[in-house]
């Protein structure tokens, strides 16, 4: 082999050597961490306390009956809407009814009980049945609650005034009848668009 070769791999060889030391005591510092994660979802809990709003006998036109009731939130998740869908059967007790019962019951939803004069929406008992859920929630609970709704852990009262209209005419069809109402309330959580 001639000089130039030798000489050229010797120089190979120790720039070979030089990288395998120099790669082989390279050193650096290092430090790790490792994170705990969980998605816990929220809960929706409302509640209606009492949840027999209303229940009397012999009644008679013209007469008023006030209640109220407390919607709650008991979840971890505020609610914005709340929604009431109406329902009630009639009880004909002498099977002459030309009109619906529900015609002749008036409900005036109020502010709170330092308010009862203020009525935040009067309708019947027959026309809050044909409303939308969403309707309801319009005209009664944001006057009632506020836009925001009802925040996680809190309650508010809501009043009520049902009426047996008087309406001045023979109403002796209604004479014996029974009306079961039945309320079903849906809330609603806040949704991202809505904050």
């Amino acid at each position: 082999m001639g000089l130039k070769k030798q000489v050229g791999m010797g120089i190979a060889t120790a720039a070979l050597g030089l990288t395998l030391i120099g790669g082989g005591t390279f050193a650096y510092f290092s430090d790790s961490e490792t994170t705990n994660n969980t998605f816990a979802a929220g809960t929706l809990d409302l509640g209606v306390e009492p949840t027999e709003v209303i229940n009397v006998e012999n009644i008679q036109p013209g007469d008023s009956m006030t209640r109220d009731f407390e919607l709650q939130n008991n979840g971890t998740v505020d609610m914005n809407k709340v929604l009431l869908e109406t329902d009630y059967s009639v009880m004909d007790a002498e099977g002459d009814n030309t009109d619906d019962f529900g015609n002749h019951i008036q409900v005036e939803f109020l502010y709170n009980a330092d308010q009862l004069n203020e009525v935040i929406y009067e309708t019947t008992l027959a026309d809050l049945r044909e409303m939308t859920p969403e309707a309801v929630n319009e005209e009664v609970f944001i006057p009632a609650l506020g836009e925001d709704g009802l925040e996680a852990g809190t309650s508010d009262d809501i009043v009520v005034e049902f009426t047996f209209v008087d309406n001045g005419e023979d109403q002796n069809e209604f004479q014996g009848d029974s009306l079961n109402l039945e309320w079903t309330f849906t809330a609603q959580q806040v949704t991202d668009e809505e904050e």
